[in-house]
């Protein structure tokens, strides 16, 4: 067993996963996983930097996890950062303020090894499920890119497109600094456009429609997994390895494209940093589901963050 620390710092969240990996047996043990809404990617794609404030959530976040880390007693120690901080031209800020707190320096990632990543996380252990068919197409929606990785014991194909909840709400939902709420019909054509060009870019080099299982990670499907449940509260024991029709999506979709920030806002299951952004989410989704004829998606807890910790280990 080796104790093992992973976080992955995203566009819109960072999370952090202290577990004990088992190499000989391939089970992660997990230990305490917990994530924080610090929007690192607020204003990059309009202003091409991060911006103070979102850099001050971060460094705040990285400070409880370093606490965190300490207390577990962890071996070793891994942050990915990807695409906000991709992107940014004063990313030597935010490497030198995580290096400073974790001691660690934070490896700003690929988009194609962001998706290595998700691909082993999701799919580690579902090596001998009878029921699901390979290949496999994971497809890691996050806040300023998605990732798509079509395989089976390992990648065939990886493509990372900058399309992602944050991202799209940025772009085309905010005006006057305020999200539309709801969205109109012209706003969402547009984000929708941006979807299937990326969708289209993709295709160059991921075989999206060879795939027989869709797996969907990161919050914007396990948000929809939840609310298609009814879940009174988040509860990822019921939301890991749920599968949602195509037919729920799109339903769930539509309403939240349609709803008002205080609809959204009082599903018991929505975490408050996703009220405004979910929306875009989830029709990243759908165009999915759409474009490569995927009757359901299978929904996993188990992701980037997973596939950093047995790159760790």
């Amino acid at each position: 067993m080796t104790r093992v620390a992973a976080v992955d710092c995203g566009t819109n969240s960072i999370r952090l996963l202290v577990a004990d990996a088992d190499p000989e047996t391939g089970e992660l043990t997990e230990l305490d996983r917990r994530m924080t809404i610090v929007r690192l990617g607020q204003g990059v794609d309009r202003t091409g930097r991060l911006a103070p404030e979102a850099l001050e959530r971060t460094f705040a976040a990285c400070r409880e996890y370093a606490a965190v880390v300490k207390e577990y007693g962890a071996e070793r120690l891994r942050f990915v950062a990807t695409s906000a901080s991709r992107d940014a031209e004063n990313r030597d800020d935010f490497v030198r303020g995580v290096l400073d707190i974790l001691g660690v320096e934070p490896e700003v990632i690929t988009g194609d090894q962001e998706a290595e990543f998700s691909f082993t996380g999701a799919t580690r252990e579902l090596t001998g499920r009878t029921d699901l068919t390979r290949p496999y197409l994971v497809v890691d929606i996050g806040g300023g890119s998605t990732e798509f990785v079509v395989g089976d014991d390992h990648v065939r194909a990886a493509r990372s497109v900058d399309v992602g909840c944050v991202r799209m709400t940025e772009r085309h939902l905010v005006h006057e600094g305020r999200v539309s709420d709801p969205p109109t019909e012209e706003q969402i054509a547009a984000i929708r456009a941006d979807i299937e060009a990326a969708l289209d870019l993709a295709e160059q080099t991921v075989p999206l429609r060879e795939a027989h299982t869709l797996v969907g990670l990161a919050g914007s499907v396990t948000t929809v997994s939840a609310i298609a449940q009814e879940l009174p509260e988040y509860d990822s024991t019921r939301i890991h390895h749920s599968r949602i029709s195509r037919d729920r999506v799109r339903e769930i979709t539509e309403w939240l494209l349609r709803s008002t920030h205080a609809e959204r806002a009082a599903v018991p299951s929505m975490h408050p940093g996703r009220v405004d952004v979910i929306g875009a989410g989830a029709l990243v989704l759908l165009a999915i589901m759409e474009r490569i004829g995927a009757e359901e998606v299978v929904v996993s807890e188990h992701d980037i963050l997973d596939g950093i910790a047995w790159s760790v280990a």
